[in-house]
């Protein structure tokens, strides 16, 4: 498929939850949580019209702007259809796991806020890690660091890397949604932040000093 039409096509799948807010309207509370607490308790509140129209507009203008930014990349033709297509869905995605969690709250309809949000987390984190590897230098997708893009090696070391580590972390994320040992969470973001960046800059410093010696 066309990549622009991909882009439009996509771009519809970030009014759904607009649509199920509009249906459920007059059901709807006039405050819908819009932010929940390490024990999956809603702490913070946004108006209806702000969370059923306001919010997927955001996130369509959002899903609009990574598609331009993908089309307008000068290396955009090392992005694969299957990353690509992975990254027009993550934005749509988001939303329709947001209204997932902020509609039946509303509605007193008991769910687990915690499973449900480390469970998406924990699958996205498995996506990724599958395509990371297959992920070509650009400027748009992947890990963009002043290494990487500088040298082809060093990026797709890099990606194998992170790709495998962040399989690692979408398992570990996938238990502890049942687990619900919510202080694990920030310790595996961290390490699949910064694990990927101190490997790709030791691959950097070590490439440096073979070359000066």
């Amino acid at each position: 498929m066309n990549r622009k039409k991909a882009i439009l096509l996509t771009s519809l799948l970030t009014f759904i939850p607009m649509i199920v807010g509009l249906i459920l309207w007059n059901k709807l509370p006039e405050e819908l949580p819009v932010h929940f607490d390490i024990a999956g308790n809603a702490d913070q509140y946004g108006s209806k019209a702000f969370v059923v129209l306001g919010i997927p507009l955001v996130l369509w203008a959002l899903h609009l702007l990574t598609g331009f930014l993908i089309l307008a990349d000068p290396k955009r033709q090392n992005i694969n259809d299957k990353v690509f297509t992975l990254m027009l869905y993550t934005v749509p995605g988001v939303g329709i796991f947001c209204s997932v969690l902020m509609y039946p709250t509303a509605l007193n309809i008991p769910i687990s806020v915690n499973m449900i949000g480390g469970l998406f987390v924990g699958i996205i984190f498995l996506f990724i890690g599958n395509y990371l590897p297959k992920s070509k230098q650009n400027y748009t997708v992947g890990i963009k660091l002043p290494w990487t893009l500088n040298d082809a090696e060093n990026w797709n070391k890099t990606h194998r890397f992170a790709g495998v580590l962040w399989t690692i972390c979408g398992v570990i994320l996938l238990v502890n949604a049942f687990l619900d040992f919510m202080v694990l969470v920030p310790v595996i973001l961290a390490a699949a932040i910064l694990l990927p960046t101190a490997y790709s800059f030791l691959l950097y410093i070590r490439k440096n000093k073979s070359t000066e010696d």
